[in-house]
């Protein structure tokens, strides 16, 4: 491996892709680093390092070892800047950083008078910063000296040029093959040049190398959930000190797509577990629909084990995996995330950043499911990767619930977005991240709380809630009768018939050309479409409440 060559005096600072586990002591010298072969008077370490948190908004006297992984980000770069280099090396900078840290990060880095040469996934990243492009294709490098936006549309012209490119060059091997092959009067009067020639051409055949494919991600669906897959109604749900969500009313219905936006530490994960009916509100009521299977994709990886290999993390002990119906050997599968036959016998803890994150997609995405759970899926992910990751969730018939902080991400897949605007305010928004700030949010806002809903004192880990006073005894609610029972149990399938009953109405109803028949035709159909839903109206209600005598 050839080192690179700077010039004398020339100062260089780097920002690892991934938060070390190991960073201890206060923030101030975790900071303190990043220049201590610096020549500088103390005053002058002490103003650099003092300036350089008051803009990050953090918290000098802090320990390291309490931040969450957004916030020891800060410090890391606080830490890589403020020896003020001559070239910036950032490797995927906003990864675990909320929007207001990325905003913040944005603004910086434009103004930034140095050189700074950055990997990332983040497109909106890219656009605000990049002024040249380098790509590494297929072990070459090259050099596109343009903007992202530039860089897409020569790339793709690029790649149709090779295309046709490669197959003239085929139809011309093509030929000369057959040519070798033809009969006994040919070959006594072949030219040797010519034989020489399409040696040549296979040579050149063999050692072309192909533009790999992205990834090819599907999702194995389960079965079909309820039409409601939660109604939250008025929910209330504080920590010590910090409220989550305050009197907080929605509806998710099967299909939605739904982005949650807010600043680390705001409780975004914990709105997830409220949603999902894994964390009990304290006011308030959370009714699940039927039939959920959920897949839930954690931003730690901590559902993979670092010791095993890629396949045994997927395989649990099997050597198929059937998808849809299809039944695959799991080496072919992890072939389609871009795992060759020997990576996949590599241990997780020899991967990449990206190669666990298309490991846990796979993951994920091996078994069935009517709703996922994604909680910053986009981290380490390649470009072409995510492009496909967007076009396969667009295309889901399940439910979809995002965490993430990727704006173009969100802006291509959800279709409404719940904001945390501090102090327990959650609030919808139809769309996503573009759309809610036309429709009047602010980063700047997310920003000004952001910072008192992540105490760089406070434990990472949230703290348990306090327990709700017991109800009376004598409040207690009795158990169903046999006879209740067995209905409550019932009611599911119930449910499923009856919805599947009305959208098959529904369909008939929606056809262009039913209006244009004949009130008689179309007046029992209407008349059916109101019946069925009143009837599947009904049946949901009896469901509630069978539950709520169940205590459910």
């Amino acid at each position: 491996m050839i080192a690179p060559v700077f010039e004398e005096d020339v100062r260089v600072a780097s920002l690892p892709q991934d938060v070390p586990r190991d960073l201890s002591g206060t923030v101030r010298d975790a900071i303190l680093q990043g220049i201590a072969d610096v020549e500088l008077a103390e005053w002058e370490q002490v103003a650099r390092v003092e300036r350089l948190a008051d803009r990050m908004e953090l918290d000098l006297d802090g320990p390291c070892e309490v931040l969450s992984s957004g916030m020891k980000r800060r410090v890391l770069l606080a830490r890589a800047m403020v020896a003020q280099p001559d070239v910036l090396l950032l490797d995927e900078p906003t990864n675990h950083l909320d929007l207001p840290a990325i905003g913040w990060l944005e603004d910086y880095l434009v103004q930034w008078s140095g050189t700074i040469l950055f990997v990332t996934h983040d497109r909106t990243f890219l656009r605000k910063l990049a002024g040249r492009i380098l790509e590494i294709d297929r072990g070459r490098l090259f050099d596109w000296s343009c903007d992202y936006e530039t860089f897409v549309k020569r790339k793709e012209a690029a790649l149709a040029e090779e295309e046709k490119r490669n197959a003239l060059f085929d139809k011309k091997l093509a030929q000369e093959e057959a040519w070798i092959r033809q009969g006994i009067k040919a070959r006594r009067t072949r030219n040797e040049g010519r034989v020489r020639a399409l040696k040549e051409l296979r040579s050149q055949r063999q050692a072309r190398r192909e533009q790999s494919g992205p990834a090819r991600i599907r999702i194995q669906e389960g079965r079909r959930s309820g039409r409601l897959v939660a109604e939250v109604e008025e929910i209330t749900f504080a920590y010590p000190d910090q409220p989550i969500v305050t009197a907080f009313s929605t509806q998710v219905m099967r299909g939605d797509k739904i982005g949650v936006i807010g600043p680390n530490g705001a409780g975004k994960t914990t709105l997830l577990r409220l949603l999902l009916g894994e964390l009990a509100p304290q006011r308030g009521k959370v009714r699940l629909g039927t039939n959920l299977q959920v897949a839930y994709f954690d931003q730690l990886r901590d559902q993979l084990d670092p010791e095993k290999t890629v396949i045994d993390n997927i395989s649990e002990g099997r050597d198929f995996i059937e998808i849809n119906g299809d039944r695959r050997h799991i080496i072919s599968y992890l072939g389609d995330f871009l795992f060759s036959a020997e990576r996949a016998r590599t241990p997780v803890k020899a991967l990449s950043g990206g190669e666990r994150a298309r490991l846990l997609l796979a993951r994920l995405f091996s078994k069935p499911a009517n709703m996922l759970v994604l909680d910053e899926p986009t981290n380490d992910l390649d470009v072409e990767t995510l492009e496909l990751l967007e076009d396969v969730l667009a295309g889901f018939d399940g439910t979809v619930l995002i965490v993430s902080h990727d704006r173009a991400f969100l802006d291509n897949v959800v279709t409404s977005s719940l904001v945390f605007e501090g102090q327990g305010r959650v609030r919808e928004y139809v769309g996503g991240y573009a759309d809610w700030l036309r429709q009047g949010g602010s980063v700047d806002q997310l920003a000004e709380w952001g910072e008192k809903a992540q105490p760089q004192s406070a434990p990472v880990a949230e703290p348990t809630p306090e327990p709700a006073p017991a109800a009376p005894a004598a409040a207690a609610k009795p158990k169903l009768s046999y006879k209740l029972q067995r209905e409550l149990d019932g009611l599911p399938a119930v449910l499923e018939k009856l919805e599947a009953e009305l959208e098959a109405l529904q369909v008939q109803v929606g056809d262009p050309d039913f209006y244009l028949q004949s009130h008689e035709v179309t007046a029992p159909v209407l008349a059916a479409v109101e019946a069925k839903q009143a009837e599947l109206d009904a049946a949901m209600e009896r469901w509630a409440e069978l539950e709520d005598m169940a205590g459910g």
